[in-house]
């Protein structure tokens, strides 16, 4: 049973090994409220996921350490466990799903850790760890339906109730449930009147599913680029704890997902994954009741794979208005690019690139198509731009 003692427990172990992240006030995420940020994408290994898998091992006894550990991961707890198993000098065997990003992977092995890339999603790598601990007596390390686990995330809990006095409501990601089960359960047991509420992906919803079900639903896909929380069934621990302590479960989408990382970097300098993310989207696209003025989101994670992260800053800038793709049917003669570009410029669009199309068919002889992607401010600049540009004379086809 998860109880308040083995939290503060956690926390006397990591002590010395997870870092009390800080709790950063950040007033330009939402007109009207005051948000901070817990910041666990700063997390020693980059995540939270140091702090359960942790002091999971350091609980085990010499027995189960002598077989060595497995464990499966979508990328953060593999990197927990690889360096709480390197500083315990036991082996660990790591199951990944093979789209895991490159970066988790390599962060992995950099620990010392035998990665093995399994075909699928997280659940794959799941089935992949527990045939290897059947067949050859390792001691699975759960990454979330584990109480010890649970237990460890808990001391963010006790941090922020330690870092702010006045909080009305955490925010918080969730896929197998882990972190929102011992965030909730120590904010719970100490300060009942806050709530907290957990936030998926639209792609990957299971916990919300389950709860609107009343019982443990497993999705048959999960799509989303938030791969941290790319679970596609919660565990019974934590579907339990989750039922009894949370507030309410909402979702986001990946455009929203998107922008919020494009935001905390932007305003907050701040380098998160999807999952990270996906509390300051809640918040940012209004998921969290409106009546809450205190509003504590944590970043879960910063590992985010450079390679997706420019394309989600591009995802972020198309879905806030900072970038829009022109699509005009032109008379194919001279100066019509020129007249354009002169157009765009006068209206302060910044051309980024220009993609130039001769006639097709079904369209007249002697038209092309002019793409145009134009950096811009914010919606309403787009709008004017494509107003002025019709009222040019010019045809837009989209």
């Amino acid at each position: 049973m998860l109880t308040l003692d083995k939290i503060y427990h956690a926390r006397y172990i990591l002590k010395d090994t997870a870092r009390m992240t800080d709790l950063i006030y950040a007033p330009k995420i939402k007109k009207g409220l005051n948000v901070y940020l817990k910041t666990e994408n700063l997390q020693n290994t980059g995540s939270f996921k140091l702090r359960g898998a942790y002091y999971k091992i350091s609980q085990l006894t010499e027995e189960e350490k002598s077989h060595g550990v497995v464990a499966c991961s979508a990328g953060n707890h593999a990197q927990g466990v690889a360096l709480a198993a390197k500083q315990a000098k036991i082996p660990a065997i790591i199951c990944l799903p093979e789209g895991a990003p490159i970066s988790k992977v390599e962060a992995t092995r950099s620990y010392g850790a035998d990665v093995r890339l399994v075909p699928g999603v997280y659940d794959d790598a799941y089935g992949e760890a527990l045939r290897l601990e059947s067949e050859h007596g390792y001691t699975f390390i759960h990454p979330f339906n584990d109480e010890l686990v649970i237990a460890g995330q808990g001391t963010i809990g006790l941090e922020i109730l330690d870092q702010i006095e006045d909080a009305d409501a955490v925010v918080v990601p969730v896929g197998g449930g882990g972190l929102i089960s011992g965030v909730a359960y120590a904010i719970k047991q100490l300060r009942p009147d806050i709530k907290v509420y957990g936030v998926q992906s639209e792609g990957a919803a299971s916990m919300a599913a389950s709860l609107n079900e009343e019982k443990i639903v497993c999705l048959d896909e999960v799509i989303t680029i938030a791969d941290g929380i790319k679970v596609k069934e919660p565990g019974d621990n934590t579907f339990s704890l989750v039922r009894d302590y949370v507030d309410d479960i909402v979702t986001v989408n990946d455009d929203e997902i998107a922008t919020a990382i494009l935001t905390l970097i932007e305003q907050h300098k701040l380098i998160t994954e999807g999952a990270g993310a996906v509390p300051v989207a809640a918040v940012m696209f209004d998921k969290i009741p409106a009546e809450h003025k205190n509003v504590v989101c944590v970043l879960s994670g910063g590992n985010i794979d450079v390679t997706i992260l420019s394309k989600v800053i591009e995802r972020g800038l198309m879905k806030s208005g900072r970038s829009d793709t022109l699509v005009i049917r032109l008379e194919d003669k001279p100066g019509q690019l020129s007249q354009v570009s002169t157009l765009l410029a006068s209206l302060g669009a910044n051309v980024d690139s220009v993609f130039y199309e001769k006639a097709s068919e079904g369209t007249s002889i002697t038209d092309c198509v002019l793409r145009i992607n134009v950096e811009t401010r914010n919606h309403e600049h787009i709008g004017f731009i494509r107003d002025a540009l019709k009222e040019q004379g010019f045809m837009l086809l989209d």
